[in-house]
Formats: structure tokens, sequence, C-alpha cells
């Protein structure tokens, strides 16, 4: 079965639903530190993915100025 690629928008959007959960108090211990150890992964991921789409524009100025 092939893993659907996760997208920026997915990503901040489950990371919004878990802080929900936490403000709300609807986790327990294990999946609070599992929720904690999803968002660490998704905010890497993010992270790289912004530092990737910066890279990407400032390639294209770069070759609309040249």
């Amino acid at each position: 079965m092939a893993t659907k690629k996760l997208t920026y928008k997915e990503a901040t959007i489950e990371m919004e639903e878990i802080l929900e959960q936490i403000e709300n108090e609807e986790l327990d211990v294990d999946e609070l530190a599992e929720k904690v150890k999803r968002v660490s992964v998704l905010l890497k991921f993010c992270k790289e993915k912004l530092h990737k789409t910066n890279e990407q524009v400032e390639q294209i100025l770069k070759e609309m100025e040249g």
C-alpha cells in the first residue's frame, strides 16, 4: 500500500488538533508522550519544508534577475 505524502497544510492542521487536545486535557499521560513526539516530527517536517521552499523561491528570483 502506497503511503500518502504529508503536506505542510496537513502537518499544521494535525499540530493544531494535538494542541487543542492538550489544552482541553483530553489526553492521558501515555497519549501525551506520543502526541508530543508526533508534534516534534511534524515541526521538523514543516521547518525543512519552509527551508526548501525558501531556497526554491530565492533560486527563481535569481534566475529572473539574470
